[in-house]
């Protein structure tokens, strides 16, 4: 997905010596584009090109040429060999809230999560694992390259989403686990009905990166018979909480999962005071998948003296453990002096008939400080939204007043990253330009 933009500012930041890249994928050149960018990028000292020619051909270079008979490999391996603490992966954060940042993980914190993480899902090598999360992001890298081999069983990989084909890979190929953001799965649940019998292989489908609407958990458990399951993590510590397969079944739209084996989390005040079940505040991580640090930024590691890694999410925690995601401590909505639980609201507006997608950020006001706007894509069903039609849908739900939007614009598409999150900070530029009327007193 990334362009010349992105990869400027990554390949650079990075300092890249080697970068592999297709000649074509989904009508783009990506051979023209690095070309375009090459002379900003001093590091960049070999290109190979998937599909290309002569010396920068990928395959006549790696595949094609018997480098294990012209080197003494045993003496390379022992002068290069990492060892298990050794940064071993660089991966930019996904850019939810702007600018990248480069996060490094070691073989010791990236294998320490996959370990706990295919043991609460009961996964063997039995379990083929399907993957159409990008692999240049955390959920495809660990869960669908790395997990397969820990596992030893077959990845198959979906480099281009479509939920039609998807269901026919599930038929021919029988995996038992997947990993997807949330509209991944709603996909999924719209087609399954055309495909009865054929996608009973799947066993677990794990969906991170926004909450579940009930409505879609409860679809699936119609058509699906895979188990729903919940996660949060993040790309500089992987899932930190899932729930449980043998949860009932509600609790993977009501919750975003207990602790992994190994990790913690607590949630605090904004003076670092830790606080009772069921008040949100800010939520903290600490165990053994916690990353070492972003590549040449070490004043935002943001870790302190006792391990805690302040990971800017808010989030409350029950009497059993699990954590509820309610927003980013960016994201929050504070409309004169009150705290809007953004998560709660966007919940319900999932379930009104027509909406596909909901987003709530607030737009600056001179009185309140901030005002709540609400943007939301529209399936193929609806054809028109008002906000008083919003309103008078969230008051029958009994919502407050206070937490009622004040401005509404129907999208064509949500602006995401390649896992499929939200982009908030793209929304929260556009809300900086809405003008509402005054605030009325009172």
């Amino acid at each position: 997905i990334f362009r010349a933009r992105e990869l400027r500012f990554m390949l650079k930041h990075g300092e890249t010596k080697l970068l592999v890249i297709p000649k074509v994928f989904r009508g783009f050149d990506y051979e023209a584009m690095i070309d375009g960018i090459r002379g900003e990028l001093p590091d960049l000292e070999t290109l190979l090109v998937i599909g290309g020619e002569g010396e920068r051909s990928f395959e006549q270079r790696l595949l094609e040429t018997p480098w294990e008979e012209q080197f003494d490999t045993k003496a390379l391996f022992a002068e290069y060999q990492p060892t298990a603490d050794d940064p071993t992966q660089l991966l930019y954060t996904s850019g939810t809230t702007g600018e990248p940042k480069g996060v490094m993980h070691t073989s010791n914190t990236l294998l320490s999560n996959v370990r706990p993480y295919s043991d609460r899902l009961h996964l063997t090598s039995d379990d083929k694992v399907l993957m159409a999360s990008p692999v240049a992001h955390q959920t495809g890298f660990m869960y669908g390259i790395m997990m397969p081999v820990y596992l030893g069983t077959t990845a198959i990989l979906q480099d281009i989403w479509d939920a039609e084909y998807v269901c026919k890979v599930i038929a021919a190929e029988k995996p038992a686990f997947t990993m997807a953001a949330t509209p991944f799965l709603a996909d999924l649940v719209k087609t399954a009905p055309k495909h009865e019998g054929e996608l009973d292989s799947l066993r677990i489908f794990v969906s991170a990166g926004a909450p579940i609407p009930s409505a879609v958990v409860e679809q699936a458990g119609k058509v699906l018979k895979a188990k729903i399951v919940s996660a949060w993590g993040m790309t500089e510590n992987g899932a930190v909480t899932t729930t449980c397969p043998e949860d009932p079944p509600e609790r993977a739209s009501q919750s975003d999962g207990k602790p992994l084996p190994y990790t913690e989390v607590k949630v605090t005040d904004f003076q670092d005071n830790e606080l009772p079940t069921g008040e949100e505040g800010n939520l903290l991580f600490r165990g053994c998948s916690l990353f070492v640090g972003y590549l040449k930024r070490p004043e935002l590691y943001g870790v302190d003296d006792e391990g805690w890694f302040s990971t800017g999410d808010l989030a409350r925690i029950d009497k059993d453990g699990y954590i509820r995601i309610t927003g980013r401590t960016k994201d929050v909505v504070i409309r004169g002096g009150e705290n809007i639980p953004v998560v709660e609201v966007e919940n319900l507006l999932y379930k009104y008939p027509g909406i596909a997608d909901a987003a709530l950020v607030g737009c600056p006001d001179e009185r309140l400080g901030e005002r709540l706007c609400a943007y939301v894509t529209l399936d193929g069903n609806a054809t028109d939204l008002t906000l008083d039609q919003v309103k008078a849908y969230l008051t029958e739900q009994q919502l407050s007043k206070n937490y009622l939007p004040e401005y509404l614009e129907v999208i064509e598409a949500m602006p995401r990253t390649a896992s499929g999150k939200i982009q908030k900070f793209k929304l929260r530029e556009q809300a900086r330009d809405v003008r509402l009327e005054p605030a009325k007193r009172g």
